[in-house]
């Protein structure tokens, strides 16, 4: 007999059914179980002078225990669980639980000690249900406007992408480094004539962060589109892309999400309004008060980040903000800049968090060469300059966190919705 999962059973039928025995009440003459699969939970009744092998596996149980059942569903207006329970004829365990070493309260980092038990709830399965979708969404997006999906390495041989700290390596005789992005190798994949591209795949960054929202390893989904006019090119492709991903989710999974977290799934209307940098920290300051020292207004502090959330829905009534012109100082060396010096990019911000730097890139080796020489990089990309001298198309593009992307639709911290959170102090399990 072939497994049914517990949202599909039709009474009626004899079945059999796989999952953890969630609650067991163990009576003289009758027991009752709870069994769990990822799709629902439906009652066992077992009778136990009818089957005494039955009523002796279940003397057996512990709460957890996995086990395969077989037999009749029947319909049951008492039943609280759809008006359906399965009288077993047969129980097989398929293995035993000890007492579980954590409550379903117990603080996060307890929980992630024991990663495979928290995540045994409909809440945490959640998680990963809208995130599929998300993905899915956005994947589709990107296929149905022509980009292809290509898999980067994750060991690479010079530690200089970006300011961000790089985890070392022994690489046979020499030293290796893990990836901080797929950056370098999509840019080599425009040089190539490949047009448009993403890739969804593993980003490491050795920051000592402790905050909610960064960790050392995440997933990250990446795209690069060539013959672009402008980095407003790459900020529509986001937009549309990020619209289509929320109205699947919305469709799929807002219900859920509104029920379990208290969240709505809003899908954005277009385009996203947008700001330069510093009108951000002129209204923030004309409208809550908020200043910086004109040093800091180079970048959007921590403070200003949250606080374009309320910004950006007073004045347009929209959860998402494009923030443009920001200065040399912050931005990567492979930014195309103006004729003024300013780098030709921006900062999506969602929900007062931070969620891509876009731009458009520098494609031209002088000036490319002289913005690595500026910023001290030399020889460490040397390799990564010769993709572009032997012609590269104007390209821009992106790249998003898969689990801050989570987080922030979902309204957890990094740690909660990260399937196994990496941060400075957590390497297993």
């Amino acid at each position: 007999m072939n497994r049914t999962l517990i949202a599909d059973v039709a009474p009626n039928e004899k079945q059999k059914l796989q999952g953890f025995v969630e609650n067991i009440r163990n009576k003289r003459t009758m027991a009752f179980l709870v069994l769990r699969d990822h799709t629902g939970r439906i009652q066992l009744t077992v009778e136990k002078e009818k089957y005494p092998e039955v009523a002796a596996q279940v003397d057996k149980l512990t709460v957890e225990s996995v086990i395969t059942a077989e037999g009749m569903v029947v319909e049951n207006s008492y039943v609280k669980m759809g008006g359906k329970e399965m009288l077993p004829e047969s129980i097989r365990i398929e293995s035993i639980a000890e007492p579980l070493p954590i409550s379903k309260d117990a603080a996060i980092d307890s929980r992630l000690d024991y990663r495979w038990i928290d995540l045994r709830s409909d809440r945490n399965f959640l998680i990963y249900q809208a995130q599929t979708v998300l993905v899915a969404a956005m994947r589709q997006y990107l296929l149905n406007k022509g980009f292809i999906e290509i898999h980067t390495p994750k060991l690479i041989g010079a530690a200089s992408e970006s300011g961000s700290e790089v985890f070392e390596l022994k690489y046979f005789d020499r030293k290796g480094y893990l990836s901080q992005s797929p950056q370098f190798y999509k840019q080599m994949a425009m040089a190539a004539g490949f047009d448009r591209i993403f890739e969804v795949g593993p980003v490491f960054r050795a920051e000592k962060s402790f905050t909610n929202k960064h960790a050392t390893e995440f997933t990250g989904f990446d795209l690069e589109m060539s013959y672009i006019d402008s980095f407003r090119d790459v900020m529509a492709v986001e937009a549309e892309l990020l619209q289509a991903a929320l109205a699947a989710v919305q469709e799929k999974c807002g219900d859920k999400i509104k029920e379990m977290y208290g969240m709505d799934v809003v899908v954005p209307t277009l385009p996203f309004p947008e700001m330069k940098l510093c009108d951000v920290y002129k209204e923030l300051e004309e409208r809550y008060g908020y200043t910086v020292e004109d040093s800091e207004k180079n970048d959007l502090t921590t403070d200003a980040e949250h606080l374009c959330a309320r910004l950006s829905m007073d004045k347009f009534g929209h959860e998402f903000l494009f923030v443009t012109d920001y200065g040399p100082e912050k931005r990567a060396f492979y930014h195309m800049r103006d004729e003024n010096g300013n780098p030709l990019g921006y900062d999506l911000i969602w929900r007062g968090t931070e969620i891509t730097t876009g731009a458009q890139r520098e494609h031209r080796y002088e000036p490319l060469r002289r913005q690595a020489d500026e910023k001290g990089l030399g020889k460490d990309v040397q390799f990564y300059m010769d993709f572009f001298r032997y012609g590269c198309p104007p390209h821009g593009g992106f790249g998003l966190g898969v689990d801050r992307l989570t987080m922030l639709l979902l309204g957890l911290s990094i740690k909660e919705v990260e399937f196994l959170f990496r941060g400075p102090n957590r390497i297993e399990p």
